[in-house]
C-alpha cells in the first residue's frame, strides 16, 4: 500500500537521521540520547569530507522534491549549512583546534551522563580512543596553511586537552569493575595522550611557522552562513546599523542606571563594589539553590512561562573533568535519553588547595548580579525551561535541529525580560544585566566588522574595551572567540528578533494579548531560526527585523 504524503514525508525525514544524520554525527548522536554509534567517532579525512558532501547532494535533492514547510526548510537550510561549511569555508582545512577539541569531546560526552552501566560507557570510550589516533593523523593531511590566531588558540588549548585525558577521563571510570576492560582503557587512553602531545609538538614546530591563512570568512560567506543557519537575510550593512543602535542604547542605559546608584562614582568603580558582594564559597551552592527557587516561584506567581515539570534541576559542583571548561552551565539531558535524564545547574567551586587572594579573585565573578542573571539564562525561564519544552514536542526535526537565535537569543532574552517584568527594582542588578548586554552588543558588531575587513583583531579587542566596557582579557578572549565563530552575534540578534516579534504579536493579539501565551507558543516551536517561529505565531513571512 502507498504511503500517504504525510507518512511518506515522515519517513523521508526518519531516514535522514537514521541513514545520515547519526551515523556522521556519532558525537551528536550520543549528546541526544541515541546510543547506537557510542563506539564509533566522525570521520575527519577528506575522503570522509568528499564523501559527507556528496552525501548532503543527494539528501538536498530528495528535500527539494518535498513541499514547501517549516520541518522542511529547516532540514534544507541545516544541508545548505553544512555544504558551506564543508565546500566554501573549509574549516577542516584551517582549524586545527577542530581536531584536539573535537575528540575531546567525543570523549566528554561518554562520560557526562550515566545512561549505561560504568563498564559499557568504558567499553565504547576504549572504541572511540582507538579512532583518536587516526583523526590528529588525518588532521597533519588536511590543514593547509591556517590562520596564525587559530594555530595559536589550538597551541593555548592543548594543555587542557591532555590534561583532560591524563586526569579527568579515567577520573570519570574509577569504578568500573572489569579488569581487562580497564587494562585496555589505560593503554588507549596512553596512546590519546601521547597522540596529542606530538600534534602539539607538530602545531608548534612546524605548522605554526607556515599559518599565514586568512580567518575573515568576507561579506559573501558571512552573509551565507547567516542565512542558512539563522535563516537571517537582512543585509550586513542594515545589521550594523541596528547593532549600533542597541550599543547606543544600552551605552546610555548603563550610565543612567549607575548615576542611580552612586552619581559620583565611575560605572567601572561601581561595578567593582559590585563584585565584592559574594557569598562565601561554601554558600556558593546553596545561593545558586535559593536564587533558582526564588526565581521559578516569581515565574510562576507572574505567569511569565508554563513550566512544564515541577522539577527543578539539581544544583551541583561542577564534576571534576567539567571544571576546566566551564565556571557555571546547564547540562540537560538530549531528547532522546531514556535513562540519565536528569537535569544539572553545575557550578565550578575554587578549589581547595588555592591560596586566600585567588580564592577571593576567582569569588568576585559570582557576584550577586551573576549569579541571578546566570540563573535566569540557564534556568529560569532560559535554557532549562525551553528544554523541557523541547522535550514534549513530537517533530524529530525540531527536537534536533535549531538556530543558536533562538537558543541563546532566548535565554539572552530572558535575561533583560525578568527584570523588564519587576523581578528586582535594584539597579544594580540592572548594571548587572546590562554589562552583559554589552558584552553580546559588541560581539555583534566585532564579528560582522572582522570578518568583512572593516576591523582588524587589534581593532576588535579595543572594541570589546572601549565600547563594551570589558577588561583587556576578556576582551582579548572574546576576540580570538570570534575569529572561528564569527556569528556570534547570535544572543544580541536573537533577543532583537524575539521582542520585535513580541511587539508584532501584541499588536496582533490587541486586548487578548498575554505575555505568558506568547512565550508558552514561542516554546512550544523547538529551537527554530526566528524566521519559522514568526510564520507559525504569526501566520506571514514578515521581516524578523
Amino acid at each position: 500500500m502507498a504511503l500517504t504524503p504525510l507518512a511518506a514525508a515522515q519517513s523521508l525525514y526518519d531516514r535522514f537521521f537514521d541513514e545520515f544524520y547519526f551515523p556522521s554525527n556519532p558525537t551528536a548522536a550520543t549528546s541526544a540520547g541515541i546510543h547506537t554509534y557510542d563506539s564509533q567517532l566522525e570521520d575527519y579525512s577528506k575522503n570522509g569530507v568528499v564523501k559527507k558532501s556528496a552525501d548532503l547532494k543527494k539528501w538536498e535533492a530528495e528535500f527539494e522534491k518535498e513541499p514547501p514547510s517549516d520541518d522542511r526548510d529547516l532540514v534544507v537550510a541545516y544541508i545548505h549549512a553544512n555544504l558551506l561549511e564543508l565546500e566554501n569555508i573549509k574549516q577542516w582545512e584551517k582549524n586545527p583546534d577542530l581536531y584536539s577539541s573535537g575528540i575531546t569531546n567525543s570523549a566528554y560526552v561518554i562520560m557526562s551522563r550515566k545512561f549505561a552501566p560504568e563498564d559499557a560507557r568504558l567499553k565504547s570510550l576504549i572504541d572511540r580512543e582507538r579512532q583518536m589516533m587516526k583523526v590528529l593523523q588525518d588532521a597533519r593531511v588536511n590543514l593547509a596553511n591556517p590562520p596564525r590566531i587559530y594555530t595559536e588558540v589550538a597551541i593555548e588549548q592543548l594543555p587542557g586537552n591532555i590534561d583532560f585525558f591524563a586526569h579527568d577521563v579515567p577520573l570519570a571510570f574509577v569504578h568500573a569493575k572489569n579488569k581487562k576492560l580497564t587494562a585496555e582503557f589505560k593503554t588507549s587512553n596512553d596512546a590519546v595522550i601521547a597522540a596529542l602531545k606530538d600534534y602539539e609538538a607538530f602545531l608548534k614546530h612546524d605548522l605554526l611557522a607556515r599559518s599565514n591563512g586568512d580567518f575573515r570568512l568576507g561579506a559573501e560567506n558571512y552573509s551565507k552562513k547567516l542565512l542558512y543557519e539563522e535563516m537571517v537575510d537582512t543585509p550586513l550593512d542594515r545589521l550594523l546599523e541596528i547593532g549600533y543602535q542597541n550599543l547606543r542604547d544600552n551605552q546610555r542605559a548603563f550610565r543612567e542606571t549607575a548615576a542611580k546608584i552612586d552619581a559620583s562614582k565611575t560605572p567601572q568603580q561601581i561595578l567593582a563594589e559590585m563584585e565584592k558582594d559574594h557569598p562565601a564559597p561554601d554558600q556558593l551552592l546553596k545561593a545558586f539553590r535559593d536564587t533558582a527557587s526564588e526565581v521559578r516561584n516569581f515565574v510562576d506567581v507572574k505567569k511569565i512561562v508554563t513550566v512544564p515539570s515541577p522539577v527543578p534541576p539539581m544544583v551541583q559542583e561542577t564534576p571534576p573533568f567539567m571544571r576546566a571548561l566551564t565556571s557555571a552551565s546547564m547540562d540537560t539531558p538530549g531528547p532522546y535519553e531514556k535513562v540519565a535524564k536528569e537535569a544539572f545547574l553545575n557550578v565550578t567551586l575554587p578549589e581547595k588547595d588555592w591560596p586566600a587572594d585567588r580564592v577571593e579573585d576567582y569569588m568576585e565573578s559570582f557576584h550577586r548580579g551573576v549569579i541571578l542573571s546566570t540563573t535566569i539564562h540557564e534556568a529560569y525561564p532560559g535554557h532549562y525551561v525551553q528544554f523541557l519544552w523541547v522535550q514534549k514536542l513530537n517533530s524529530k526535526v525540531r527536537k534536533l535541529l535549531g538556530a543558536n537565535t533562538n537558543v541563546e537569543g532566548w535565554a539572552h532574552y530572558c535575561e533583560q525580560m525578568l527584570l523588564d517584568e519587576g523581578y528586582t527594582t535594584d539597579p544594580r542588578m540592572r548594571l548587572g544585566q546590562l554589562q552583559d548586554a554589552l558584552l553580546r552588543n559588541a560581539r555583534f558588531i566585532v564579528g560582522i566588522e572582522m570578518h568583512t575587513g572593516k576591523r582588524t583583531f587589534d581593532q576588535g579587542v579595543e572594541f570589546f574595551e572601549k565600547e563594551g566596557y570589558q577588561t583587556h582579557e576578556i576582551a582579548l578572549k572574546e576576540t580570538k572567540r570570534g575569529t572561528s565563530d564569527p556569528i556570534y552575534l547570535y544572543y544580541t540578534l536573537g533577543k532583537l528578533q524575539i521582542l520585535k516579534l513580541r511587539d508584532d504579536y501584541r499588536k496582533l493579539k490587541g486586548a487578548q494579548f498575554s505575555l505568558q501565551e506568547f512565550h508558552d507558543n514561542f516554546l512550544k516551536q523547538g529551537f527554530p531560526p526566528i524566521k519559522i517561529v514568526r510564520h507559525a505565531m504569526l501566520g506571514n513571512d514578515s521581516p524578523s527585523l
